[in-house]
């Protein structure tokens, strides 16, 4: 087969999980597949890696989506008889005249199902492209069995048509001397107590609040103090949550960081004491399975696609009951035996995913589409 993967994603959305996701399931299908010819439609630099023999690299200028969309990529893979073309960035910008099999990956679908809690620009887009996407797609690619509920409840098309392939932490998300990291977040962040860790965005979605105000009323329960850190850039919703915690009279214990680097949140997952994750919705929710692949034990929502992978191995609240984070923040901070269990089952439970199973998936399908595909046109 000769497939194209539109790899623009890769720097375009780079920190983002759909930037996390095609760079990691584009590198891992070039290392597992040698028998197939790609060709990556790249934006930027960065792509000596991504170098293979079975492997073309067409750079691509951003500023003229319309342009690669409906007249350079047409015309590019009839010019390389392309068998498949594969979209992972919610199919958007997929082109229906394609001339090959045309594979999106949508993650999820919270403009539908949380439209309030989208920027105006994306949700109008989302909206207007998702139901097109949806019927011309060849297959879809979705993250968990949870998005695939959501996908054939909003739309009544063929459940064989939408594959599953979870997704993985990365390989710098794993065990580190616990003292390093907390030497190293005392000298950088000037984190010297023990504490409780958020990382995961600022959306209205994810649902910090509710976090700020348990943390509030058990703050003052320990004989040494404890601070909340919350990790993450100054945008969406975090300026309301600093005057939140202002109302709260939490500002001194809780840590607003700023933007930290990639690298250094296996850190922040290391020498926390617990992380916790009350988020309203996710299509699949890599923070909790990168803390337990760093060994911190985790509280988090027993909704949506949570529960998929994290499953018995943390300890699953209902968000929407801040009393619930509350208690399992006392339970997992005040016994060591609980702690103890949910890091030895979060390790053994985040070991079973990785991004060569999500690339074997990814290419499982790609080779399921293809032979179909063939069988109808013989």
């Amino acid at each position: 087969m000769k497939i194209g993967i539109d790899a623009r994603g890769i720097n375009l959305y780079r920190g983002s999980g759909i930037g996390t996701y095609t760079e990691n399931v584009t590198r891992e299908l070039l290392n597992i597949d040698s028998e197939n010819s790609y060709t990556l439609y790249w934006y930027g630099t960065d792509y000596k890696s991504f170098k293979k023999s079975n492997c073309k690299i067409n750079i691509i200028s951003k500023g003229h989506h319309n342009f690669f969309e409906d007249g350079y990529l047409p015309y590019n893979i009839i010019k390389n008889n392309i068998d498949i073309y594969h979209i992972p960035q919610n199919g958007i910008g997929l082109n229906e005249d394609l001339s090959c099999i045309k594979i999106t990956t949508i993650h999820d679908l919270i403009p539908y199902v949380m439209p309030e809690t989208v920027g105006k620009g994306y949700l109008l887009k989302f909206l207007k492209s998702i139901p097109m996407i949806v019927e011309k797609s060849d297959a879809i690619i979705t993250v968990s069995e949870y998005s695939k509920k959501d996908l054939l409840k909003f739309f009544p098309i063929n459940p064989d048509k939408i594959y599953v392939t979870p997704l993985a932490a990365n390989s710098h998300y794993k065990i580190l001397n616990k003292e390093y990291c907390s030497s190293y977040l005392l000298n950088n962040y000037n984190i010297n107590n023990k504490f409780i860790l958020y990382i995961g965005g600022f959306s209205p979605r994810k649902n910090v609040k509710a976090l700020m105000y348990a943390f509030s009323k058990i703050k003052n329960s320990f004989l040494s103090p404890i601070n909340l850190v919350i990790v993450g850039s100054n945008k969406d919703d975090l300026n309301n949550l600093k005057i939140l915690c202002s109302k709260l009279k939490i500002s001194k214990d809780v840590i607003f960081t700023g933007y930290v680097k990639e690298s250094e949140l296996p850190i922040f997952y290391n020498a926390c004491e617990v992380f916790v994750y009350p988020s309203l919705y996710e299509g699949f929710g890599l923070p909790p399975l990168e803390a337990m692949s760093c060994g911190a034990p985790v509280i988090t929502s027993n909704i949506t696609s949570i529960p998929e992978v994290v499953g018995d191995c943390g300890i699953l609240i209902d968000p929407f009951k801040s009393s619930q984070i509350e208690n399992a923040l006392w339970k997992v901070l005040n016994d060591e035996t609980l702690r103890n269990a949910l890091i030895a089952k979060g390790l053994k439970n985040s070991a079973d995913f990785s991004w060569k199973k999500t690339a074997e998936k990814t290419l499982n399908v790609y080779n399921d589409v293809y032979e179909k595909q063939q069988i109808k046109t013989c």
